[in-house]
């Protein structure tokens, strides 16, 4: 009898400890430990790449496939896969030029700047082309015509560590078959 009543005493102790609030769980605790010393200093955020640089704009390239006189690059901000409504244009001819010929297909390539991780920047960059892919559909290109495919931080246009270097390597490429 007295062995339950111990045991009785303890799970009840036990309920009741866990039922209890942690010293640090008020919303008034000033202060944090961690297992390895003072918490890591806070990461400064990205100073937005319009701050510092002129934004890249997509020049004509002779001698590609596809609409002649059009860019066949769009870029993008930092950390984004939003379309820019100034390349509404680039898309317009290029979304023409595919309904004008009905036997060619294009590959949209995604690509982004070095920074980050592998695994992140070639979700990015495939991102940036399924966006470029829904605006060309939306202006009534086939979906069965258009591949999206992601290089992420594979394939850099410049190699370069500057700001402008990264804005020119966030962009999707219009390679057509």
């Amino acid at each position: 009898m007295k062995h339950h009543h111990i045991h009785t005493t303890l799970l009840l102790a036990c309920f009741l400890a866990a039922c209890s609030s942690t010293p640090g769980s008020s919303s008034q605790r000033s202060e944090q430990h961690y297992a390895f010393g003072k918490p890591p200093a806070p990461m400064p955020a990205p100073i937005s790449d319009n701050a510092r640089v002129a934004p890249v704009v997509a020049q004509p390239q002779q001698g590609r496939k596809g609409p002649e006189n059009v860019a066949h690059i769009v870029y993008f901000d930092f950390d984004s896969y939003a379309v820019k409504a100034s390349d509404r244009a680039i898309l317009e001819s290029h979304a023409r030029w595919l309904r004008d010929h009905p036997q060619r297909s294009l590959v949209l390539q995604g690509h982004t700047d070095s920074r980050g991780g592998i695994e992140y920047n070639l979700a990015l960059g495939h991102k940036r082309a399924q966006a470029v892919r829904s605006d060309l559909q939306l202006l009534g290109v086939p979906q069965e015509r258009m591949e999206a495919v992601s290089y992420g931080k594979e394939q850099l246009a410049d190699p370069g560590t500057s700001e402008s270097a990264h804005q020119r390597n966030r962009r999707v490429e219009f390679e057509y078959r």
